[in-house]
């Protein structure tokens, strides 16, 4: 049972691999196609700006790769700018086209309302109870850190949300597609919940 987290120059990926590893399950650190796509699960972190995310994802052909995996219907996890390159768009330093596995964009909070970033423990409310991802879990606090969010053009997409002065999309899913906005390795008990109820949907015993 191996899960690939998907390297391609910027991200979390010593924090995100070893809270994998403390719940029992192998994490690669891998920019290689075929052991991303051999992988029982693969996660997407990010950490930085959209633009240059998806550059270093094109320049890589790890575009392709991170679609190829959502296509196949393996589980897939992104975390905080992970999450945001699912979709379609963001506005982040002008306007960048994502990876488009999800409908929706990438909006700034609007300036002079609240303190940018949204920086904090703040309380998930989970909109869809019934995700797999939220069996046996009560909700709580996890930390977030960003000033951009996302506005999915479904509503069934949208699984949770935090509320920071409006409902602020916290994690979204479709299929067997994931993503949380905050970091779940950083979030205390409650992101190492929901880290574990997404490596269950690979298969892992944990």
């Amino acid at each position: 049972m191996t899960i690939a987290i998907v390297d391609y120059g910027m991200g979390n990926l010593h924090s995100v691999s070893k809270a994998v590893e403390r719940l029992g399950t192998e994490a690669l650190v891998t920019g290689d196609r075929e052991a991303i796509l051999g992988a029982d699960g693969v996660i997407l972190p990010g950490v930085g700006a959209f633009g240059d995310a998806m550059e270093h994802l094109r320049e890589t052909g790890l575009d392709r790769v991170v679609q190829e995996a959502a296509e196949g219907g393996k589980p897939l996890l992104g975390i905080c700018l992970g999450m945001q390159l699912l979709f379609g768009s963001s506005e982040e330093h002008g306007h960048h086209e994502g990876l488009n596995i999800l409908p929706g964009r990438v909006v700034r909070f609007p300036d002079g309302e609240l303190k940018v970033p949204h920086m904090g423990w703040n309380r998930l409310d989970f909109v869809q109870k019934e995700s797999p991802l939220f069996s046996g879990l009560t909700e709580g606090h996890v930390y977030f850190v960003h000033s951009y969010h996302v506005l999915p053009d479904e509503p069934a997409d949208l699984l949770a949300v935090t509320d920071y002065g409006r409902p602020v999309t916290a994690i979204v899913g479709r299929g067997s597609v994931y993503g949380m906005q905050f970091h779940p390795e950083k979030s205390g008990e409650l992101g190492v919940q929901l880290l574990r109820s997404f490596l269950r949907l690979t298969g892992a015993k944990v």
